[in-house]
């Protein structure tokens, strides 16, 4: 126990710097305003730290790493990076651009030619600069790491089958399979995996020890576990297998070592030994390139930005007068939420081991007020209230969604009938048996698993065999011939062999 306690005994003990001093008594306010918060939204562990003029001012861990075990939380344990990596990988780039290897607007082709797209104009436009701010009129690919174990080549080769969801350059749609093509564009160029470049130029430099490119880098049990309300319970999960994506959020850090990341990128990108950018790249990846939709983020409606931009890896928007640079990190049981505000010096990192727990966000905003703007905003009674009112949206949906079904009908054919080997170019494949009175559905040889029942007609319903999925819906079609001839699953389709 006395080294849970030991970095807020530091803490308090050497809270002067730069032209400030932050009394001990604001920090330990701080610090219960995060233990209460935590328990308000149920979160069973979380780290967090607060830096300022280029030091730490706060950071320490709460709760358990494993809901039922005693291991507690602290400032060295691992949590998921997430998406929040995406900067990292950014930042790469802008290495390559200092060094003449590559320009923000560059052909993605000149580097990487396997990458097509459905429209041929596109895939001859698209620039590095477009992989790094969504606006490339592709919508989200993430069935291909969802649904299906593939090589990033053979992601890129499928991303020729998949239609554009708006115009090119039109819109903002979040894409991390981009964001994993912008790692095979540096490692074509360095040489090396985008992990070994990312510990060579940015953790090692940082003096990052305790930072992994990906899960599967860690030798070492001091990490999270991640959770999930099953069924209104708080459950333990299985970890997500390590992505081909990595280079779109495959980072692991503890609140110890992002704190390094956080000041470096609050001062321009400088550290002990030198700096990661030269100051106009640094600069330019701050620099806003394109809009994000105020539906990006839930918490936009209580804020009410009068801007919102995207820069190079980063969400941004006013906040009292104030510019805001900003990026979340989800995976499925993880949470990460990293947040600046550049003008007064101030940045914060949350590490949260409960899936999609929104008090990253009242943390972070709690955080701009405290240590720098003022005021006692309630954000995590605000931001509770407003995830609360989603989840009723939701239940209420999900209640219309059986209220819609039609009783006592039955499927057009004997369920024999419905088994077999359904393929598609883009999704893959979709093995349907028969147990019983149910269909067992196996997608891409049990990347995602179901069991079925009839619901109404030809559509079957069931849970997910991971249950943090939820359930699935299928619904098949009959051809012509009076035969089963098409099945759609989770939304994608898939034609019978």
């Amino acid at each position: 126990m006395k080294l849970r306690y030991l970095p807020l005994f530091l803490l308090l003990t050497s809270t002067v710097f730069a032209q400030k001093l932050i009394s001990t008594q604001r920090i330990q306010a701080f610090d219960a305003y995060v233990e209460t918060v935590r328990k308000q939204w149920d979160v069973p562990g979380l780290a967090i730290t607060v830096v300022k003029d280029n030091q730490v001012i706060f950071k320490k861990g709460y709760g358990v790493r494993e809901l039922g075990k005693p291991e507690p939380v602290d400032t060295q344990t691992l949590f998921a990076c997430a998406s929040t990596t995406k900067a990292m990988t950014v930042t790469l780039m802008g290495m390559l651009v200092d060094e003449g290897k590559l320009a923000w607007d560059d052909p993605v082709l000149k580097y990487l030619p396997e990458l097509q797209l459905y429209d041929p104009y596109v895939t001859r436009a698209l620039t590095i600069r477009d992989l790094l701010i969504h606006d490339t009129g592709v919508g989200s690919t993430d069935f291909m790491t969802g649904s299906m174990t593939i090589s990033a080549n053979e992601m890129f080769r499928r991303m020729q089958l998949v239609k554009p969801s708006y115009s090119f350059r039109a819109g903002f749609v979040y894409q991390n399979t981009f964001y994993s093509a912008a790692g095979r564009v540096i490692e074509r160029i360095v040489g090396k995996t985008w992990a070994d470049y990312l510990k060579e130029r940015i953790f090692m430099p940082l003096g990052m020890t305790r930072t992994a490119p990906k899960r599967s880098y860690i030798n070492d049990s001091n990490q999270t576990k991640p959770h999930f309300a099953i069924n209104d319970t708080i459950r333990v999960i299985d970890y997500g297998t390590d992505s081909e994506i990595g280079s779109a959020g495959a980072v692991w850090s503890s609140a110890d070592d992002i704190s390094k990341w956080v000041i470096c990128m609050l001062d321009s990108s400088k550290y002990g030994g030198g700096r990661l950018l030269k100051p106009e790249t640094w600069a330019e990846v701050f620099k806003p390139q394109t809009f994000f939709p105020e539906d990006e983020y839930p918490t936009m409606q209580i804020l009410k930005p009068n801007w919102r931009t995207y820069g190079l890896g980063w969400y941004q928007h006013d906040y009292k007068g104030h510019k805001v640079n900003f990026h979340t990190g989800s995976l499925a049981g993880l949470t990460a939420i990293i947040g600046q505000l550049p003008d007064e010096k101030l940045g914060v990192y949350v590490f949260g081991n409960y899936d999609h727990a929104e008090v990253r966000h009242a943390l972070m905003y709690k955080t701009f007020d405290w240590f720098a703007l003022g005021g006692n905003r309630d954000w995590s009674g605000e931001f509770k209230t407003l995830y609360a009112n989603a989840k009723e949206d939701a239940k209420k949906a999900r209640q219309n969604f059986v209220a819609g079904r039609v009783a006592n009908t039955k499927p057009s054919l004997p369920l024999a009938h419905y088994a077999g080997t359904y393929t598609s170019p883009l999704y893959g494949k979709v093995e349907i048996t028969v147990e019983g009175d149910r269909l067992l559905v196996n997608v891409n040889d049990n990347t995602t698993n179901a069991t079925l029942s009839h619901w109404h007609y030809d559509t079957f319903y069931g849970p997910y065999k991971k249950a943090w999925y939820g359930n699935a819906l299928a619904q098949f079609r009959l051809g012509e011939s009076g035969k089963i001839d098409t099945l759609t699953v989770a939304g994608m389709t898939f034609k019978r062999q």
